[in-house]
């Protein structure tokens, strides 16, 4: 089995940015563990603050792998484009936030990624990208 995450901008700060948010783990670190804890599982991960590059590698892995996890960050909630992208290819995604965007500022509470996700799993930190690639088992 094939997973790509797929996380948007800013989410390379992880660790740094807004520990009382995000906690103080860096996305690198937990998907070293991601990979131990799924050893049957081809993991793989991309970072890009640029929409268009995170369009690109929906893209080019949508009609390839079994799944794909995507937080999309703030782009979830400002980008038509990728909502497109994750409807246009054939492999399921999971859209995941560490935070539970409902408690957040209410620009946080509407999705162009959910219409065409899978599912949705939020709130649960970095614990949801476990339960995203569960989603896939």
């Amino acid at each position: 089995m094939k997973i790509i995450i797929i996380n948007g901008p800013n989410l390379n700060l992880l660790g740094k940015r807004e520990p009382e948010v995000y906690g103080n783990q860096t996305f690198e670190d937990y998907f070293s563990k991601l990979q131990f804890r799924f050893k049957e599982v081809q993991l793989e991960y991309f970072q890009s603050n640029i929409e268009g590059e995170l369009i690109g590698k929906i893209q080019e892995v949508g009609f390839s792998y079994d799944g794909i996890v995507l937080n999309a960050a703030s782009y979830t909630h400002t980008s038509v484009g990728i909502g497109d992208a994750v409807k246009a290819v054939g492999t399921p995604v999971v859209e995941v936030h560490i935070s539970n965007t409902h408690k957040r500022e209410d620009f946080r509470h509407v999705s162009y990624i959910s219409p065409g996700a899978k599912g949705v799993i939020l709130g649960f930190g970095m614990q949801s990208y476990d339960l995203a690639v569960q989603s896939f088992l």
